[in-house]
């Protein structure tokens, strides 16, 4: 979770990852944002977040980044 959230803190630094939980319904995270993350988060683990993937519910808290990520690490 750690690398996780390094990569949202380096794109976003005024967010409190660690509280927030509306990222996307509170509109915190706007669409470029959402690319920069998705981006960085593809590179770091050598994953694919593919389009099916882009769901609010995905992206609303560092958990749930975290746990997409988890997801897309299994086999």
């Amino acid at each position: 979770m750690d690398k996780v959230r390094e990569i949202l803190e380096n794109i976003r630094p005024d967010v409190d990852f660690e509280t927030e939980t509306g990222l996307i319904d509170d509109g915190v995270l706007d669409s470029f944002d959402i690319i920069a993350i998705v981006t960085d988060l593809n590179e770091e683990f050598d994953i694919e977040i593919n389009v099916n993937d882009l769901v609010p519910e995905n992206f609303n808290s560092m958990e749930a980044i975290y746990e997409l990520v988890t997801k897309l690490l299994l086999p």
